[in-house]
């Protein structure tokens, strides 16, 4: 029997003993060297520090420039991130989240960080699943196994006109990783409005094995009404005009039913559970904040979507209409797909530009 390899874990593998090097990088240890942490001499704690000396919490945090990139990780593997966690400053859409393995010149992840963790708009929800945690004090958690087999590279690059302050903390193992281990990818997407009688696109020109196993979406209505009428579909090794996975209603591929109403108060319920959600609903005030936007996320991980070539994903945005026909809605629509794909990584769609990205 192989030795176990330290990945994969849940409660079932916690009790095995494995030759796996726990490791974890920080602004208290950069590299994620062993024994090197907690050694800093300069930081974004330092004054507070200054009355104790090396090794009292000195360099917590990084401050990100505007314009400017930081890279928060270069990992030689092979290995795997086990978890993330970071709470960054300023505007969630202009800090972008990169991640890259194995040398590819392609990012393998690409995306704004609030969206990445499910939080699209801006605003801080509470959000409790197996993949992606968001507790108080906008702490963002991800907890998607990321194998690598030569290296990680992770960066944050701050487009806003002011310094963001990033506090993060990647934890990692070093170990033999599988030849059946696919890489993960996560691409972000936005348009606003969606043109009529037009579906939104979340994924497209996925060229590779894999399978699909994440969709979170920033959903914006720009109509009165019920929103949630349209379909998924997935387009799977060479489908043409017709899918083989599609779905029956938004709300249902979201594992909601009956608009997401609570039947007691009549009111859009939020909900968070560990594959399925909708931890965000922003109700019009009446005078600024006029616009009805919802946060939603359905992982894949107990159901991932398999493929051998290729995978295109679409949704249709569907309202109703008089004389009880669909209405194709023109709504502000973001969204983050996630998959396990192997290498290489086709090139993304260039993200869209500050101005197309921002949220009020």
């Amino acid at each position: 029997m192989a030795r176990f390899n330290g990945l994969g874990m849940h409660l079932g593998t916690l009790s095995r003993l494995s030759d796996a090097k726990t490791r974890s990088i920080s602004p208290e240890n950069f590299t994620g060297e062993k024994g090197a942490g907690g050694m800093a001499t300069e930081g974004t704690g330092a004054r507070c520090a200054r009355d104790l000396g090396r090794g009292w919490k000195i360099s917590p945090s990084v401050r990100i420039e505007a314009g400017a990139t930081f890279t928060m990780a270069d990992i030689a593997g092979p290995g795997a991130l086990q978890q993330i966690w970071m709470t960054p400053t300023g505007p969630w859409r202009f800090s972008i989240l990169r991640i890259w393995w194995d040398d590819s010149p392609t990012p393998s992840v690409e995306c704004p960080v609030g969206d990445f963790f499910a939080m699209g708009w801006g605003v801080f929800a509470p959000l409790s699943s197996l993949a992606v945690c968001v507790n108080p004090g906008s702490a963002f958690n991800c907890y998607w196994e990321m194998p690598f087999r030569r290296r990680c590279r992770m960066t944050m690059t701050n487009i806003a006109d002011e310094a963001m302050t990033l506090y993060y903390q990647v934890n990692y193992t070093l170990t033999d990783v599988p030849d059946d281990a696919a890489y993960f990818h996560a691409q972000f997407r936005r348009v606003n409005p969606l043109p009529y009688g037009e579906v939104y696109t979340l994924l497209d020109g996925v060229a590779g094995q894999g399978h699909y196993v994440g969709t979170a979406m920033s959903w914006g209505v720009n109509n009165a009404g019920w929103w949630g009428e349209g379909e998924i579909k997935f387009y799977l090794d060479g489908d043409g005009e017709f899918p083989t996975i599609c779905g029956t209603g938004t709300e249902d591929y979201f594992c909601g039913s009956y608009n997401f109403e609570n039947r007691q108060t009549h009111q859009y319920q939020e909900f968070t559970t560990p594959y399925a959600g909708m931890p965000v609903v922003i109700r019009p005030d009446g005078v600024y904040r006029s616009q009805q936007r919802f946060g939603l996320y359905r992982w894949h991980i107990a159901d991932p979507i398999r493929f051998q070539h290729d995978l295109r994903v679409t949704i249709q945005a569907l309202g109703w209409r008089s004389g009880g026909r669909y209405l194709p809605l023109q709504d502000d629509i973001a969204s983050v797909a996630y998959w396990y794909q192997t290498l290489p990584t086709a090139p993304f769609p260039a993200l869209p530009s500050k101005d197309e990205l921002e949220v009020l």
